[in-house]
């Protein structure tokens, strides 16, 4: 019993792959529809190294989770037949395509035609891999707590509510503003209001799972206490975000870099809930 987190590897692999996938999609949605000119278009294209850190780290993250980073490899001798290998498998695509297409466009090897299809399939590939990570713990219907819809419901809300800060907080950072931006805190803040209401049905039924020998409901004694932080974290994060606008200014890059740690550190509380949550039918149950 408790909050997940010695599962942290596997927080941040999650946590930080959905919202690269996110802030990838804002960032290309804006170089092909931002009316953007040449030179920001560049920066917004040299802002993208930001993901691939970020994406960087979450791998290396999940290679700690192995126990020996050595082991990495072996986790792709299933793919195709286990949720495992396509889940690092699509990741690996999705970075390898991403960070190699965002090489070309930098050095200015693309043409606006490649560059967009460029776009568009890393844009797939991210949200298949967001999927794929799904499939890694919705298929397991000996762990009742997450073969469940709020599986995938809370690993695409991670993408709904960290990807438009990140996508602005890199746009912010490339020194591009518009009207279309001002619509990504209502992403996340739609994000965040479902996301309040998935915790709330989700804490009742939980109190409907039970082993043999445990009830759902006593994995994470403290569900409401986290969640309530979660909720505050994001809060805060859409305050320092939206309140500078609301003044008629852009919030500063070291704001919203703030609010986005807030962010990561509210959707890998919630995270961490996800993983205390993990039992099964029978007699064991993992701690």
């Amino acid at each position: 019993m408790g909050s997940g987190w010695h599962e942290w590897p596997l927080m941040i692999f999650t946590v930080f792959g959905q919202c690269v996938a996110g802030g990838f999609i804002v960032l290309a949605l804006a170089l092909m529809k931002g009316g953007l000119d040449n030179q920001q278009q560049k920066r917004v294209v040299l802002s993208m190294f930001g993901l691939w850190v970020l994406m960087g780290l979450a791998f290396i993250a999940s290679t700690l989770h192995l126990g020996s980073p050595l082991r990495a490899f072996n986790s792709l001798n299933r793919v195709g037949a286990s949720s495992l290998s396509n889940e690092i498998a699509s990741g690996a695509l999705f970075f390898a395509v991403g960070g190699i297409g965002w090489l070309l466009a930098l050095s200015g090897k693309l043409s606006v035609a490649l560059r967009n299809v460029w776009l568009v399939l890393t844009m797939v590939l991210g949200v298949a891999f967001v999927w794929m990570m799904v499939r890694v713990y919705n298929t397991i219907d000996t762990v009742p707590t997450w073969y469940s819809v709020w599986t995938p419901v809370g690993f695409f809300l991670t993408l709904l509510i960290g990807g438009p800060l990140l996508g602005y907080l890199l746009l912010r950072a490339a020194g591009v503003s518009g009207w279309a931006m001002r619509l990504l805190p209502v992403l996340t803040l739609v994000g965040l209001v479902i996301s309040v209401m998935m915790s709330l049905m989700q804490g009742a039924e939980l109190a409907t799972i039970h082993s043999s020998i445990q009830q759902a409901s006593a994995l994470v004694p403290d569900y409401g206490t986290l969640m309530a932080w979660r909720v505050v974290a994001i809060v805060v994060a859409l305050v320092c975000w939206v309140a500078p606008q609301l003044k008629g200014y852009q919030p500063a890059i070291p704001l919203l870099s703030l609010a986005f740690v807030l962010v990561l550190v509210g959707e890998l509380i919630g995270r961490g809930v996800f993983y205390g949550l993990h039992m099964t039918v029978g007699m064991a149950i993992a701690s």
